[in-house]
Formats: structure tokens, C-alpha cells, sequence
């Protein structure tokens, strides 16, 4: 069986995880994740569980898709920080949701909205913002699901942030950066599954889950 890492990134992530480790063991990651009401392990934590759960797909519901045009080009390989495992298309798109790109973020999005004094109003102005900015640059790739520039959602997180967040806004950039990617790049566009020939939906997974994930980490660093 093909491993879901291509060896780059495997590479890449191995090496970003023993820094990652000597930084927490330095207790250099303290005042970073202080903003975000996090220890250093407890910042260690999340990003590891959020990193290999990012493989994990929770099945919810399958539905009959449209079968993929005839001659049509096979479908170009997923370049982001994980590359899924290819999966047969057999006329049916099953919808998941991905462990370390969608429940993950959205459970300690609820933490940082319960432990942090945020604005109701600045909260669903900024993820209305980013949701609509991510679903505007979303693009349908037949074959794969949808995908969009890696960067979109954290650079609109951490402008909104800055702009509506006061002290709070390394909480507002994760919050609405990673709802509004989910959101915007993922919910908005489960209506046009149906037409793209995948065998797999996964709310969170793939390239999602990259713009989720680097968005968590430059929340992080917004203090």
C-alpha cells in the first residue's frame, strides 16, 4: 500500500517535528501559544494529534455522482502537505469528515470561543469574511474534490484578525481562518460534489486540510 506522505513532505514533516519538539523542550513556543491559551505540550499536542489525523476519514453519508466525462485527462496528483491515498471511483462520492482537518480545529475553535473574550460580532463578521474569500478562490478539480491557493485562508485570517481582534486576535485568526476555510472551501461546496467523479469528499481532508493547518500555525505566531 502507497503511504498517504509523499517523501518530500514526509521528509519535510519529519524534520519540522524534531525542530517542533526541540522548540517545546527550549520552552521557546511558551509566549507563542500563550495568546491561544496553550502550554507548550499542550501546543505540541494539537499540532501532532492535527498532523497524523489529517489521515483519518469518518465516513457520513454516500450518494450516487455523475460519472466522469469520457477521455477526460486523468486527474494531476495532490501536491499539498499530505497526499491522500487514490481510492476507485465506482459511480459513488462517499462524504467523510477528516479528523485532523475539520474536527480538531473546529473542537478548539469552540475552546477559544468559550475561554477567550471575543466579540460575538468580530467572530461572524471575520469567518463570513474568510469563508466568503475562501469559497470566491475554491476551484473545482475534476477527478480530486476542490482545492485553492494554499495561503488564501491564513493571510485573510491574520488580516481580518488584525484589523477586528484587538489583544484577542491570535484567537479570531484561528477561529475564523480555520472555520472559514472549512466553510467556504468545503460545506459551501458539497452541492457540487455530485458532478466531480470522486470517490471521496472529505470535509477537511487534502488541500483543505493544508490551508487549516498553516492557518492554526500563523494564528499561533500573531501575537
Amino acid at each position: 500500500m502507497r503511504s498517504p506522505f509523499s517523501p518530500i513532505h514526509l521528509l519535510l514533516l519529519s524534520l519540522f517535528i524534531l525542530w517542533l519538539i526541540f522548540a517545546v523542550n527550549l520552552e521557546l513556543m511558551t509566549l507563542t501559544f500563550s495568546k491561544l491559551g496553550l502550554d507548550p505540550h499542550s501546543a505540541l499536542t494539537l499540532l501532532i494529534v492535527s498532523l497524523f489525523g489529517s489521515v483519518i476519514n469518518l465516513p457520513l453519508f454516500t450518494f450516487k455522482a455523475t460519472p466522469k466525462a469520457e477521455g477526460s485527462p486523468p486527474p494531476r496528483p495532490m501536491t499539498g502537505l499530505l497526499r491522500p491515498p487514490e481510492l476507485p471511483y465506482t459511480g459513488e462520492t462517499r462524504v467523510a469528515v477528516n479528523v485532523g482537518g475539520c474536527l480538531v480545529p473546529v473542537f478548539f475553535s469552540i475552546f477559544l470561543l468559550r475561554h477567550t473574550p471575543l466579540p460575538a460580532g468580530s467572530v461572524v463578521l471575520a469567518v463570513t469574511l474568510v469563508s466568503g474569500l475562501s469559497f470566491w478562490l475554491s476551484r473545482p478539480l475534476p477527478g480530486l474534490g476542490f482545492g485553492m491557493p494554499i495561503l488564501v485562508g491564513p493571510i485573510g485570517a491574520a488580516l481580518t484578525a488584525v484589523a477586528l481582534g484587538g489583544e484577542q486576535r491570535a484567537a479570531l485568526a484561528y477561529v475564523a481562518g480555520t472555520l472559514g476555510v472549512l466553510i467556504g472551501a468545503d460545506l459551501l461546496r458539497l452541492k457540487d460534489v455530485r458532478r466531480l467523479g470522486v470517490p471521496l469528499a472529505s470535509i477537511g481532508g487534502a488541500g483543505t486540510f493544508d490551508g487549516v493547518f498553516i492557518t492554526g500555525l500563523m494564528a499561533a505566531l500573531l501575537t
